[in-house]
């Protein structure tokens, strides 16, 4: 569909110069011809097709009936649930298990008219920053499959790269959106907390998971938060007022930003990332916004803070993964003790197998105030500092990721520099506020950057419609 928005492919729909099976036969060719970069776990071929000839009988005959996302095709993380198909979460201990429902955001899409295509790839659990910690294998980006494509979400993030969908769902804990997505060249966005259900999202760190969209452009993410951000009775920890399509939309002449002199002076920052984010607050200024620097004291504790907390949450969500209900289990165990150590040693990455021991760690009886206590007070001290920042502009502007995307291999060795590219976007989930990663052109290499934008809580729309008005800015 090249570069069509979804108001684009529905007006061609409508005017009989496109048809729904046109569109899914193009993106299943374009999926057959990018299987090389492993962004699909499963392709719901029969389905899709079987879904888009309903679709373009009812744009026939009963228009008025439409709902408003007919012509969006989409794939979803495969950590997302759907009725009667695999789920696995990127990890071999979910083994042949088929969910009994469908979770909340993705039946609010099916719900009006948009086709779901298939189950995207993902680091095992959400828990990495590359797409690399996979049952799998990893996912290559689209611009050089020998890179990595980020993670956790860089399955969705290259789905919509390689044009094989028009939006993809994934889900963010700590930047698992946006840092692919800037990765990729694509739009990232992750909602306020709470602004769409969790239900139906398989379990990382609970407070910090959000639904997360991915698209080529702006407006399709507007569209598709106005459909998923909706009352569920089946989350209690949904917002009950506030939601994306109430919220105010009185478009600014001009906006205040503030932006971190010292994230962008940090010896971890790749010299391009830097000029990139130069060049686009000058842009800000050309277009009569107001770019401050602000000071921010507490950048080097985000990834400890960060890493502490859900590691610990992690700890306590796998543990229902004991080979018993569900899921792989071990053909070795003589004793339930053994079914137990065996079925988790042998169905769990190593990747997750290390955050589950430091999050049991940290939540230990000698180490609960040394550790986890003390991240949850600096945890507040960064929302509360992000508040008083807030009192004075409308927006943080940030780099997405300190880098571009690496090759494979380079950081196999030293993961901790892997979880350092987490360092932007884990500021935005440690408070709960929104935040989106927009496309910010391309390095000298052809490898595409992103820059991130953050927003108090409640500001999502806000948010989304200053970025539809930016967001040729990098052709500048």
């Amino acid at each position: 569909m090249g570069t069509l928005s979804l108001a684009e492919i529905q007006e061609k729909l409508l005017d009989g110069s496109l048809t729904c099976r046109k569109i899914v036969d193009t993106y299943l060719s374009r999926i057959e011809a990018s299987k090389h970069l492993n962004a699909y776990v499963e392709v719901y071929t029969e389905e899709v097709i079987r879904q888009a000839d309903i679709l373009d009988g009812k744009i026939k005959n009963k228009r008025t009936e439409l709902g408003r996302l007919f012509g969006c095709v989409f794939s979803v993380k495969d950590m997302i649930v759907l009725e009667n198909h695999g789920v696995t979460a990127g990890s071999r201990i979910l083994e042949g298990f088929k969910s009994r429902f469908t979770a909340t955001c993705l039946q609010r899409m099916l719900d009006e008219d948009a086709i779901v295509i298939g189950r995207t790839n993902c680091d095992e659990f959400g828990m990495g920053s590359a797409n690399l910690h996979s049952h799998y294998g990893s996912v290559g980006n689209a611009v050089d499959p020998e890179r990595v494509s980020g993670g956790s979400s860089g399955g969705a993030a290259v789905s919509v790269q390689a044009g094989t969908c028009l939006v993809a769902l994934g889900t963010d804990t700590g930047g698992s959106v946006r840092q692919p997505a800037a990765m990729t060249g694509t739009f990232g966005f992750k909602p306020t907390y709470g602004m769409v259900s969790r239900y139906g999202l398989i379990a990382y760190a609970s407070s910090f998971d959000q639904l997360g969209v991915i698209a080529g452009r702006a407006e399709d993410v507007d569209r598709v938060m106005d459909v998923v951000s909706s009352v569920d009775p089946h989350d209690g920890t949904m917002l009950q007022r506030g939601l994306y399509g109430s919220q105010l939309t009185e478009k600014k002449e001009t906006y205040r930003l503030a932006w971190f002199p010292e994230a962008v002076e940090s010896d971890g920052i790749d010299d391009e990332v830097r000029d990139r984010f130069s060049s686009f607050r000058a842009y800000l200024s050309r277009q009569g916004h107001t770019v401050e620097p602000v000071g921010f004291d507490l950048l080097d504790y985000l990834v400890p803070c960060y890493y502490i907390l859900t590691t610990a949450e992690a700890s306590s969500n796998l543990s229902r993964y004991d080979g018993v209900r569900y899921g792989y289990r071990s053909k070795e165990a003589k004793n339930i003790n053994d079914l137990y150590v065996m079925s988790r040693s042998e169905g769990f990455g190593s990747e997750v197998k290390k955050r589950i021991m430091l999050g049991s760690f940290v939540l230990s009886e000698g180490y609960y105030d040394a550790y986890f206590s003390k991240a949850q007070k600096v945890r507040t001290l960064v929302r509360n500092r992000l508040q008083e920042i807030f009192g004075g502009f409308d927006f943080i502007v940030l780099p997405t990721s300190p880098v571009a995307a690496w090759k494979k291999s380079d950081k196999a060795d030293n993961p901790l520099s892997e979880y350092m590219a987490d360092i932007y976007t884990v500021l935005a989930s440690l408070a709960g506020m929104p935040a989106i990663s927009v496309p910010s052109g391309n390095n000298s290499g052809g490898l595409p950057l992103g820059i991130q934008l953050i927003a108090p809580a409640g500001s999502d729309k806000k948010l989304v419609g200053f970025c539809k008005d930016i967001t040729d800015w990098h052709n500048i």
